[in-house]
């Protein structure tokens, strides 16, 4: 019997790309919602990247795309990373996890911007793994 890799890698279809927001972001916020109110949508979250990090994969050929990307305002006591899937084509969806949060008045309490940040990214690679077995 094969022994099971762990965590199990990326499809290669699916490119890292966290230079700057794709985008298919903007443009299927623009589509759901019209250009005013993808304008107000999270105090920008898919048209600035003003607040870091963010991770981000790209799939060319189906023209589909993974977002991890800090979803609260930056004045809130409880910042928090969402994961968000673009699925082939068309449209967007926030993907229900656990809570990827931490307090930037305690940056030194467990959990830190940088733990949650690699457990959505995590959860995001978990997420392609299984997406891509339905595709």
């Amino acid at each position: 019997m094969p022994k099971r890799q762990y965590p199990e890698p990326i499809p290669a279809t699916w490119q890292r790309r966290d230079d700057g927001l794709l985008t298919l972001w903007w443009d299927r916020l623009c589509a759901r919602s019209g250009h005013e109110s993808a304008a107000l949508y999270a105090g920008g979250l898919f048209a600035e990247d003003r607040r870091r990090p963010i991770a981000q994969w790209f799939n060319p050929a189906l023209g589909a795309a993974m977002l991890v990307v800090p979803e609260t305002s930056p004045e809130w006591p409880v910042q928090r990373f969402g994961i968000f899937y673009a699925p082939p084509k068309t449209g967007f969806e926030r993907i229900r996890s656990s809570a990827h949060e931490w307090h930037p008045r305690l940056p030194r309490q467990s959990p830190t911007e940088d733990e949650a940040f690699a457990a959505a990214v995590a959860e995001a690679e978990r997420f392609l793994q299984v997406e891509m077995s339905f595709v």
